[in-house]
């Protein structure tokens, strides 16, 4: 049956497109060449940058004649990678293409190629060497601008037969699609890792500045941490139990709505917050302008607006009667609402200059006789529930 390489090729560009992981591109394309080409088997190698070395990534093919995946690291220095750095395999092959059974061929007869060039000789037996170690009948590689990417191992057809031109065509055409598809791939991950460093980068940020915030009060130090803490539990319960309606990432968005939610007492002078007597109402006022001034220092930060939201949010009652905006129920975003029984909770099971802690039974009916109230009953609820189970410590 004769192939349809060009529509195999168009079909495995586009599916290259929606891959932004070099090991997954690198699987489907050795499946397509195996199974298009009928080959015992294939096996890919691809530069690791951290490592410097040429790894087997991946291989497909008949059991016994595949080439195990990691099984094979080839050193920058190794022959069959130099033979194709340096672009010997030019001189060989106008295509770029290395078949075993040619290098024989080569290397009894082409006797003036070689007294142009050296070292040509002992690369090619290097060659022959590590392509009958894998079985390897031919070598197609993968440059990015000029750089080998990575090499194409073939193995034989199953038919034993020899590859015809416009079966090599199509291999050398399908490498160069696969050199545009890894290195966007390629720079996808790298883009993915930083902004995963960036992320932890600004969570560990956002723990100093709550430590900083604690450090203020002597009287609430852990309070951060322990509200955190209570968000998440109840944060987990209710998306478990499918009481709210989440969109993005709810659990990550909590955490750090929960780590900041009282980042604007940093504004808030220290004598009012470490004051042992009860505050006047002006200190009280003045303590009552953290969430206003919390949102404020974190406004700039757009891809934050639920978790700011909160922030701001975090002492508005659900029957309308908090601060600082005056909002209810579902006027108020879930974060803060969440936050609201976490905070309320360990504020009343913390001891304070003007009165000692309540235990935490004593709190928790705090929170049933005012749910509805300054609370939201559905949080309340939850929150009840996961202590009766011994959840919250």
């Amino acid at each position: 049956m004769t192939i349809n390489y060009k529509r195999a090729l168009e079909t495995a560009a586009k599916n290259m497109i929606l891959i932004h992981r070099p090991a997954t591109l690198l699987k489907l394309v050795l499946r397509i060449i195996v199974r298009k080409a009928k080959l015992k088997h294939a096996a890919a190698l691809l530069y690791d940058k951290k490592r410097n070395t040429f790894v087997l990534t991946d291989s497909k093919g008949e059991k016994g004649s595949k080439i195990p995946a990691g099984y094979a690291r080839l050193d920058p220095h190794s022959g069959l990678i130099k033979f194709f750095r340096e672009k010997k395999n030019y001189l060989i092959n106008k295509e770029g293409v290395l078949e075993f059974e040619a290098i024989d061929n080569i290397l009894n007869t082409q006797k003036d190629l070689f007294s142009k060039d050296k070292v040509l000789k002992t690369y090619l037996q290097e060659t022959r060497y590590q392509m009958q170690l894998f079985d390897v009948f031919l070598c197609i590689p993968s440059y990015a601008h000029g750089i080998l990417l990575g090499l194409f191992l073939l193995g034989k057809k199953q038919s034993e037969g020899t590859f015809s031109k416009e079966e090599i065509t199509f291999f050398v055409a399908l490498a160069n699609d696969v050199t545009m598809a890894v290195r966007n791939a390629q720079l996808f991950e790298d883009l993915q890792s930083e902004l995963e460093r960036n992320h932890r980068l600004f969570i560990q940020t956002a723990e100093a500045l709550a430590s900083a915030i604690d450090a203020k009060d002597h009287y609430t130090h852990g309070h951060t941490e322990r509200v955190t803490n209570f968000s998440m539990i109840i944060g987990r319960e209710m998306l478990k139990n499918r009481k709210i309606k989440v969109k993005g990432n709810f659990l990550e968005t909590l955490r750090i709505a929960s780590l900041l939610h009282d980042i604007g007492k940093i504004g808030i002078p220290d004598t009012i917050l470490s004051k042992k007597e009860p505050l006047t109402r002006d200190e009280r006022r003045k303590i009552e302008e953290h969430p206003l001034i919390g949102s404020t220092i974190l406004h700039s930060l757009q891809e934050l607006e639920e978790a700011i939201a909160a922030v701001k949010q975090h002492h508005e009652n659900f029957d309308g009667t908090g601060y600082p905006s005056g909002l209810k129920t579902d006027e108020i975003n879930v974060y803060a609402r969440i936050i609201r029984v976490a905070d309320a909770f360990d504020a009343m099971t913390s001891d304070r200059p003007y009165r000692k802690a309540f235990n935490k039974q004593q709190a928790c009916e705090e929170l049933r006789q005012y749910s509805s109230t300054q609370f939201d009953p559905t949080v309340v609820k939850t929150f009840l529930e996961i202590y009766r189970r011994g959840l919250i410590q």
